[in-house]
């Protein structure tokens, strides 16, 4: 793209077009990696379900000849392999397959174990956060470097809001252009313009579906997340508990809180039955009457008196359940389906469902994988682009030139998004006290990184 190109439309906009080049320039250039894997490891976790029953076949197709052992028996089985383990919770099987148990040991490390549920043979064990599928997401959410790979996690999704809409902007038609170049690309032109194209046409028809994924994805951000909670908290829109976390330190601190409840329960016996209560046996009965989409977790009883926890625990969160059994008759105390939960709930609910592909089946997960193949496209498009035309000793950044535009109507548009994006707004005053305190100091770097020269 000519200069004279780029200048034509800084005259007639209310934004200057090559501030919003420049800060589309930068965005790219530090999401660009971080979009590749996000992208990547997401796509791949859009097939979850799949890739978790065909790791799981082994134990799903076995040649069952005679009755069932009751499910206290393969609770106590699962809890013996592992050595000073406690049932955490116990998954209602299906037909066929192997009775899965999580059971959490006293490091706190949370076990999945597999048990015949006939034999109570230990077909397998596994730590959760072992499995394919667990480390794909740790990947995803926090670049398996705990709360910090989250903050760069959360930061990257930021600038990428910033990326996309900036672009969205850019090469939006104006002037008499026409939609050549932006709905359709011109593939005869060749070289530098055949990859503008390419990044332009992309970039305009998936916009809209990656950015609702990165907003989808704030709710369980490390800052936005937690501002989010808190803002609830303070206008009482909460009801119960999150059904995200937003964190890896938020989710031990859920985690220790649950083993110093379990601490003082009574539930700490092998056969896993207190005393005068109803035992898991009758309880996977009553909980397999309910008919809850699975998988349907029974948690025990946190107190000797407590309820019986039954969580349906669908990835399609609209079919969530969550129901309480009477530690003492079995009586259901309280059920929660997702209609009854708070409309915020909800929203967040439809839009994590959504985003991991299982809100309509498999046409929502094509749609996952068209939007992250688009990203990955968008990203390499603008990195070739970027080094096509990058001149020798320089980055390569968009020449700053006088401002033409509404500083009032940029400088509100800037303060929206730091408002709205914390982390966002923590970079720019990080960059801004660099660019004050240091790189105005610094002559070689600033040419460089194509900055104003300073004044």
């Amino acid at each position: 793209m000519s200069v004279a190109s780029l200048e034509r439309p800084a005259r007639q906009g209310w934004l200057d077009y090559r501030t919003i080049w420049r800060w589309h320039f930068y965005a790219g250039l530090f999401c660009v990696p971080f979009i590749i894997i996000l992208a990547i490891t997401g796509m791949l976790y859009l097939f979850k379900p799949q890739v978790e029953a065909w790791i799981d076949r082994p134990y799903d197709r076995l040649a069952l000849a005679g009755p069932a052992a009751d499910a206290d028996a393969q609770a106590v089985a699962a809890v013996a392999a592992v050595p000073g383990g406690r049932l955490q919770s116990y998954i209602l099987p299906e037909p066929g397959q192997a009775v899965r148990v999580l059971v959490r040991d006293k490091g706190g490390t949370l076990w999945r174990v597999y048990v015949h549920p006939e034999s109570l043979a230990i077909l397998h064990k596994v730590a959760e956060e072992d499995r394919l599928m667990q480390q794909i997401k740790r990947i995803h959410g926090e670049l398996l470097m705990g709360d910090r790979g989250s903050l760069l996690v959360e930061l990257a999704a930021c600038w990428g809001i910033v990326m996309l809409v900036s672009g969205l902007y850019l090469w939006w038609p104006r002037n008499g252009q026409g939609w050549a170049g932006t709905a359709y690309p011109r593939l005869r032109a060749g070289g530098r313009t055949f990859w503008r194209d390419i990044h332009a046409v992309v970039g305009f028809w998936i916009s809209l579906l990656a950015l609702f994924l990165l907003l989808t994805g704030l709710p369980w951000a490390t800052v936005w997340g937690a501002g989010f909670k808190m803002a609830r908290e303070a206008t009482g829109t909460t009801a119960g508990r999150q059904d995200w976390t937003t964190s890896r330190a938020a989710e031990k601190a859920a985690d220790a809180a649950e083993d110093a409840a379990a601490s003082h329960a009574h539930h700490h016996d092998p056969a896993m039955m207190l005393a005068g209560a109803v035992g898991l046996t009758e309880i996977a009965a009553r909980a397999a009457d309910l008919h809850i989409a699975g998988p349907v977790l029974i948690n025990p009883p946190k107190t000797a008196d407590g309820p019986w926890a039954v969580r349906g625990m669908s990835q399609n969160r609209p079919e969530r359940v969550s129901v309480d059994l009477d530690g003492m008759t079995g009586a259901v105390l309280y059920r929660q389906d997702f209609a009854d939960r708070h409309i915020i709930d909800r929203a967040v609910g439809i839009g994590v469902a959504a985003h991991e592909g299982q809100l309509f089946g498999p046409f929502n997960q094509a749609l996952g994988v068209l939007a992250a193949l688009g990203l990955v496209l968008l990203s390499v498009s603008g990195a070739v682009m970027w080094w096509k035309r990058r001149p020798a000793g320089a980055l390569g950044a968009p020449p700053a030139l006088r401002f033409r535009g509404s500083a009032a109507l940029m400088t509100g548009l800037l303060l929206v998004f730091a408002l709205l994006l914390p982390v966002l707004g923590a970079s720019l005053i990080i960059i801004g006290l660099l660019d004050l305190l240091l790189l105005r100091r610094l002559t070689g770097a600033r040419r460089w990184l194509g900055l104003r020269p300073a004044s």
